[in-house]
């Protein structure tokens, strides 16, 4: 029985057909051309009446004393070089000094800055910051250390419960690890505003800190609205981040140190915070301008 085209069926069992055929067996045996000569290494038709061809045994056994040959060895893998301690991913962190100060004739708009705003709770340096990252014609982050702070879950240090050597470590830590961030946005060409509640009596702690970790060219900027605003902010807060009254109190009477210390302060009291956000631009520009000492 054959098909109207093409070559004849195979036997109903024939080696390599059946339930368990392989694809490539089958396109063999369709691909084979019907009738002219065999391929090359094919094996050839037998003549009628002409004897099998001899069948040939297994190859003798190799010579007393003879070794078959040791295969070469493998070559010893490759070893990425360990990565140098002053790059994050393939940019390099600016050596030394990693925050040179800008330079911006034209304004602070396009210019790739540092900022540290400085206030007390309550005070809107979250809000504010967050505002003025989101609104800038260049890229710019902002990284809050209460925040990062607060990425801590199990065991976490709250403040609130009193100061102590853990939240002192937890703060540190936090304070590290912003000031790590902040040299690899500027690494990569984006500015950054950082906003801390950082003290005037304890200025190896707090600006210290900051400008060991982020670079000299860090424009630090308090803001510190009236007593009465913060404690109203205060009360519509929820959570960890809503301290006493007397708490509040006490961290507005310690920021007002900030007076006579030579940095930038803005006084919030009256403004929303579109309007603050201008003010810091401005402040800014001077600060590029005539640099503050701190």
């Amino acid at each position: 029985m054959q098909h109207e085209a093409g070559a004849p069926l195979p036997p109903p069992h024939a080696p390599g057909h059946g339930p368990g055929a392989s694809w490539a067996f089958a396109a063999h045996q369709s691909a084979a051309p019907q009738g002219g000569p065999a391929a090359p290494g094919a094996p050839q038709p037998l003549a009628p009446g002409a004897p099998p061809p001899p069948v040939p045994g297994p190859p003798p056994p190799p010579a007393p004393g003879w070794h078959a040959p040791a295969p070469p060895p493998s070559p010893a893998p490759q070893q990425a070089p360990a990565p140098s301690r002053d790059t994050t991913g393939h940019v390099a962190l600016p050596p030394g000094g990693p925050v040179p100060l800008p330079q911006a004739p034209e304004g602070t708009g396009v210019t790739t800055l540092a900022v540290l705003l400085i206030g007390p709770a309550g005070a809107g340096k979250t809000t504010v910051a967050r505002y003025w990252a989101q609104h800038r014609r260049v890229p710019t982050a902002h990284i809050s250390l209460d925040d990062v702070r607060e990425w801590v879950c199990a065991g976490f240090a709250d403040p609130q419960a009193g100061w102590n050597d853990h939240s002192e470590a937890q703060y540190r830590l936090a304070r590290r690890t912003c000031g790590f961030a902040a040299r690899n946005f500027l690494a990569n060409g984006i500015s950054c505003i950082l906003d801390d509640a950082v003290f005037p009596d304890r200025p190896v702690v707090g600006l210290g800190g900051w400008k060991r970790h982020v670079g000299p060219g860090l424009l630090p900027v308090v803001l510190l609205p009236g007593l009465d605003i913060v404690l109203e902010r205060n009360a519509e807060r929820s959570g960890n981040r809503r301290l006493s009254d007397e708490e509040v109190a006490g961290i507005h009477g310690r920021m007002a140190g900030w007076y006579g210390s030579g940095l930038p302060i803005i006084d919030n009291s009256q403004y929303d915070v579109p309007t603050t956000a201008r003010l810091l631009d401005d402040v800014l520009a001077r600060a590029i301008a005539s640099p503050p000492s701190w």
